[in-house]
């Protein structure tokens, strides 16, 4: 969930990339930092083994727009990709407040991709959240590589949910699309948190209900009868 800082007026969002591994989400958060500037931008944090793959987490903070005179900030996070990582998986989504599931469009990819996908599924579940709640968008990565499956394809498996969220072709290697699929995913971030900021206000700012005499009836049918 969003963290409100009041004394420093700043609001801080948790953004993770999610997908099979060498899908591209390092080299998502790669190109991002290589185009902000300075100011802008934290250091990225990469801790990868010698075959190049995440370990635990790349993070990167982003000073953004101001909403009612709070600065925005979002820390922006990948997972590792392997199996036998999910541990780290699972304490990564910790707390998010939005996704990006990147997607590998080659054809060998297509069972990984499910199986990440289900592994999302699966993981925010067991932190109380669901796709259903939480902004989230697909980025359908590697479009520049050989023999890769057809957008329509790829949505029909991925994206074939009550609700179909924004799917976005993309090569993270030359930065296609990963611009498009960030700031799209902050702006459903930020509607969300300030249409349920505007909620949560309305519900402060109405009277508190005046007691009825059926509520000290209703109490007392709930209490145990003394015994006579």
């Amino acid at each position: 969930m969003a963290i409100i800082n009041y004394a420093n007026k700043e609001v801080q969002f948790k953004i993770v990339f999610y997908g099979p591994a060498l899908c591209g989400k390092t080299t998502n958060l790669a190109y991002i930092h290589s185009q902000i500037t300075e100011t802008n931008k934290g250091e990225l944090v990469s801790l990868a083994t010698a075959a190049d793959r995440t370990l635990f987490f790349d993070f990167l903070p982003l000073n953004a727009i101001v909403i009612r005179n709070f600065k925005t900030k979002f820390q922006l996070y990948t997972v590792p990709g392997q199996v036998i990582y999910n541990a780290t998986r699972q304490l990564v989504l910790r707390s998010v407040d939005a996704v990006v599931f990147v997607a590998d469009s080659q054809w060998d990819k297509m069972e990984e991709n499910i199986e990440s996908f289900r592994n999302l599924d699966e993981n925010l579940a067991r932190q109380g959240l669901s796709l259903d709640t939480i902004p989230y968008v697909i980025q359908l990565n590697k479009r520049d590589m050989p023999n890769v499956a057809p957008i329509h394809y790829l949505d029909f498996i991925l994206n074939d949910r009550a609700v179909c969220v924004p799917s976005f072709e993309a090569s993270a290697t030359t930065g296609q699309g990963v611009f498009d699929t960030l700031n799209t995913v902050s702006r459903m971030l930020l509607v969300k948190f300030a249409r349920d900021a505007e909620a949560a206000a309305y519900v402060k700012s109405q009277p508190t209900p005046a007691a009825s005499p059926m509520d000290g009836v209703a109490a007392g049918l709930r209490q145990p009868q003394a015994a006579r």
